[in-house]
């Protein structure tokens, strides 16, 4: 069984900066790759980057140069580094991992950006 907790949401005006973490429980964080999601109004969920555990990351065309994936193993911890955010980055952002093929979602914590 594994939980996931997101936290760092909040209201940012264009161009500023965010960071999103997503705390895990569970046995073997360190063996799982790690992703963040979004899901703005009215769309569908897309991917945003992802993480594995040697730490290799990838990211979305919409966020690369901009968003930075990173992990904590020692804290069982996954962040998400945003800046220069955009109005189009409003949405809310999910953690996820699949363990054995088992999918685990978090809450999900809201970022909008607006002036």
């Amino acid at each position: 069984q594994v939980q996931l907790v997101e936290s760092g949401g909040g209201l940012v005006q264009p161009g500023g900066s965010l960071r999103l973490s997503c705390a895990a429980s569970g046995r073997g964080f360190t063996f799982n790759t790690m992703r963040w999601y979004r899901q703005a109004p009215g769309n569908r969920r897309e991917w945003v980057a992802s993480i594995t555990s040697g730490g290799n990351t990838n990211y979305a065309d919409s966020v690369k140069g901009r968003f930075t994936i990173s992990r904590d193993n020692a804290k069982n911890t996954v962040y998400l580094q945003m800046n220069s955010l955009k109005a189009e980055d409003t949405a809310v952002y999910y953690c996820h991992t699949a363990p054995s093929g088992l999918n685990y979602w978090g809450q999900g914590t809201q970022v909008t950006v607006s002036s």
